[in-house]
């Protein structure tokens, strides 16, 4: 009965170890995926902007998502969206906004520009004005084409 029992006592330690060697992989960081994604732009819309950025898919995948969620959300209203296309081809003023897309009332406008303004998609450039800060021009336009594409608009 000695030799059954060393050979279960074998056999368990062999166990505990794939097991404990299983928890460790299960714990481990997944491995890194490689590769690189980005966008550039070379723009003339409203002035000349050129913007290019490039990540690691594991570094996009670690950006933590509160900002980025609020710009998405910010850019999912159908006003705000036309706001935005429309600052895309310069400055304008609220009044200019308000008639451009067809927004029901000044007061409705605002809460849009607020929303807008706050995720750093529009600046308030001067008293009533409003525009896109280069930086975000090309961002913009990416996110744009990026649902389009998504949606089956672009091919």
């Amino acid at each position: 009965m000695s030799e059954l029992a060393d050979r279960l006592a074998a056999l368990e330690a062999r166990v505990a170890a794939l097991e404990s060697a299983g928890a460790t992989a299960e714990s481990d960081p997944p491995p890194s995926t490689g590769g690189a994604v980005g966008y550039s732009g070379d723009v003339h819309l409203a002035g000349d902007v050129s913007w290019s950025i490039s990540y690691s898919p594991d570094g996009v995948l670690g950006l933590p998502p509160e900002r980025s969620v609020e710009v998405l959300a910010a850019l999912g209203h159908p006003v705000r969206f036309a706001i935005v296309r429309a600052l895309l081809r310069g400055p304008m003023s609220a009044t200019a906004l308000q008639d451009t897309v067809d927004a029901s009332s000044a007061g409705r406008l605002y809460h849009h520009l607020k929303a807008l303004t706050g995720a750093r998609i529009v600046d308030q450039h001067a008293r009533g004005d409003y525009r896109l800060a280069p930086s975000t021009v090309v961002p913009a336009l990416v996110l744009m084409l990026a649902s389009a594409d998504i949606a089956g608009e672009v091919r």
